[in-house]
C-alpha cells in the first residue's frame, strides 16, 4: 500500500502551481547557461524557501546528467525533531507538484537492518522543509527518467556517528547509478539566531558573513572532515546542515582511502573527487565532481 509524503510546504515556500513551478524551474536552470556532466555524483544545494534560494539552487541541479543515474540519496538536517541518529523515512512516494518520486524501499531495507538509523513517521517527515526544497529540482531534473530516492534525515551526531554513517554510504557513492543530494544553509545572522559573530575587517556585516561562509566552502572543497569540524569549532558557525555536510565528508574521505592505491589519477579535475563552489544571492552551492581512478596495470 502506498504512504503518500505530501509536498506540506508547497505554497507557501514554493509556489503549489504546477505550470507557475514548472516556469520557475525552467527559467532558473536555463539562465545558469551549464553544461551537464556525468561526473557530476553530488550536490550541496540551500533549503530556504525559492524566493530566495532558488535561482542559486539551479547553479547545483543544473549540473547534474541525468541519463545513468537511477537512484538518488536524500540527505537533510533534521530542525524539528531531535535524534542522535540518521533517520530513514516510512513513505513510498514524495509528492511534488509537478510529479512524484518513488522511494527505493529495497535500499531503504538495506540500511535499517544496520541497526544504525532510526525511522520517523510520515508526520516528522511532513514537517521537515530541508529535504522537500530538493524535491521539485530533482523532479525536474529527473523528469522521464525512472529514478528513485533514499530520504535521510540527519541528526546531532556524534563525531564517531559521522565516521561510521560515512562508511555505511561510502559503498552507495561508488556505484556510478548512485547520485547524492546534500541539504544545507550557510550562515544565519543576527540575534534571532543568536549568532552575531563579526570580523570588521571585512567591512560592512554582509561581507563577514560571506567571508565566513567562503572560508567553510573552502574547507569543505579539501574534503578534510578534520579540518571542518576545527573551523566549526572556532567560529561556531550557525550552518544547519553541518550534520549533512560532516556525514557528506565522512565518506568523502572513505573513498579517497580506497583511492590511494589507484594510480595515477584520471580524473580531469585532478583528483578523483573534485569539488566546486559559488555563492549566487547568498546561497552557497557545492557540485561534487567524481571520476574513480584506473588501476596500473
Amino acid at each position: 500500500m502506498e504512504k503518500i509524503r505530501r509536498p506540506s510546504h508547497a505554497g507557501s515556500w514554493y509556489t503549489d502551481n504546477p505550470k507557475k513551478l514548472e516556469e520557475e524551474l525552467e527559467g532558473w536552470l536555463s539562465a545558469t547557461g551549464l553544461t551537464k556532466s556525468p561526473d557530476v555524483r553530488g550536490v550541496i544545494a540551500p533549503h530556504a524557501g525559492y524566493s530566495y534560494s532558488g535561482r542559486a539552487a539551479a547553479y547545483a541541479f543544473g549540473n547534474i546528467d541525468p541519463t545513468n543515474i537511477t537512484r538518488v540519496f536524500l540527505l537533510g538536517p533534521s530542525h524539528h525533531y531531535y535524534t542522535p541518529k540518521c533517520a530513514l523515512s516510512t513513505a513510498t512516494v514524495y509528492e511534488t507538484p509537478i510529479g512524484d518520486l518513488p522511494i527505493d524501499l529495497e535500499v531503504i531495507e538495506e540500511l535499517k537492518a544496520t541497526g544504525k538509523f532510526e525511522l520517523m513517521d510520515l508526520q516528522v517527515d511532513e514537517a521537515e522543509h530541508s529535504m522537500e526544497m530538493h524535491l521539485p529540482y530533482l523532479a525536474k531534473i529527473f523528469e522521464g527518467h525512472p529514478v528513485k530516492v533514499v530520504p535521510i534525515l540527519v541528526g546531532s551526531l556524534h563525531a564517531n556517528n559521522e565516521a561510521m554513517y560515512g562508511r555505511l554510504l561510502a559503498k552507495y557513492v561508488d556505484d556510478p547509478t548512485n547520485f547524492f543530494s546534500v541539504s544545507s544553509d550557510f550562515c544565519h545572522w543576527g540575534s534571532r539566531f543568536q549568532y552575531t559573530h563579526y570580523d570588521k575587517k571585512c567591512g560592512p556585516i554582509h561581507k563577514s558573513i560571506e567571508a565566513l561562509d567562503r572560508m567553510g566552502m573552502d574547507i569543505i572543497e579539501t574534503g578534510n572532515a578534520d579540518a571542518f569540524k576545527q573551523y566549526l569549532s572556532e567560529y561556531d558557525n550557525t550552518i544547519c546542515g553541518k550534520a549533512s555536510n560532516q556525514c557528506f565528508l565522512a565518506y568523502v574521505e572513505e573513498l579517497l582511502d580506497k583511492d590511494k592505491d589507484q594510480v595515477p589519477p584520471v580524473s580531469a579535475y585532478g583528483n578523483s573527487i573534485a569539488l566546486g563552489w559559488q555563492q549566487q544571492q547568498g546561497c552557497a552551492v557545492i557540485v561534487v565532481y567524481w571520476k574513480r581512478p584506473s588501476k596500473v596495470a
